[in-house]
Parts: structure tokens; C-alpha cells; sequence
């Protein structure tokens, strides 16, 4: 479980960070990061999004309950103001534990790489 101070609970800050942030996919997750916004100086929160399209109520909520456990100690590695928002793909459902981890973890660290000049 996340504390109340990790967690996104606003859609304005859902969509601020999806607009805004880094968008990196992997095999089962999208991983939208929004670095320090300047005017949060809060710790670093993160939001999940699955939709109906991952299965039903039960699927939906244990890969949710998947991910924020995944997500907890990654958070302390993001500056403070960073806005997360991680998105569970099909594939979440049938994927193990171990696979879910590795694809959010490379995700985030390619979120977090500076971008390459066009």
C-alpha cells in the first residue's frame, strides 16, 4: 500500500502528467513521468491506471495491488514534485510478478534518461 501523501487521486494531475510527462511502453506497462514540477515541492506520487480491457473487477484490481507494490520503493528514487502514472496493458493480467517488475523498472529508467537532441 502506498501512503496517502504517494498517491495521485486527482484527475488534473492525471492528465497534467500524461500530457506533460515522458511517455516509455514495455511488454505490459506504459509509464508516464512528469520530472519536479516546479510548483510541488511534495514527495513523489503515483497513479495507476487499468482498464477494463485488462479483465474484470477482480484481474483489475490485483494487478493494481501488483503494481503499487512494485512502484513503492521506486518511488523514493524520483526527485520530489515527480508525478507518476503508471498504465497496466493487457498483458498485465497473465504476466508474473517477476515480469511486471522488469518491465516497469525498465520503463521508468528509460523515462528517466535525458532525451537525445533531434
Amino acid at each position: 500500500m502506498l501512503a496517502a501523501a504517494q498517491r495521485m487521486r486527482r484527475s488534473a494531475d492525471f492528465a497534467v502528467t500524461i500530457r506533460g510527462g515522458r511517455r516509455v511502453g514495455r511488454g505490459t506497462v506504459v509509464v508516464h513521468l512528469l520530472l519536479e514540477e516546479p510548483a510541488r515541492a511534495s514527495a513523489a506520487r503515483a497513479g495507476f491506471v487499468v482498464s477494463k480491457a485488462v479483465g474484470n473487477a477482480v484481474v483489475r484490481n490485483a494487478v493494481r495491488r501488483r503494481l503499487r507494490h512494485l512502484v513503492r520503493p521506486l518511488l523514493a528514487d524520483l526527485p520530489d514534485g515527480s508525478l507518476l502514472v503508471v498504465r497496466a496493458l493487457p498483458a498485465a493480467a497473465t504476466a508474473s510478478f517477476a515480469t511486471l517488475g522488469a518491465d516497469l523498472e525498465a520503463a521508468l529508467t528509460a523515462a528517466r534518461r535525458p532525451r537525445r537532441p533531434r
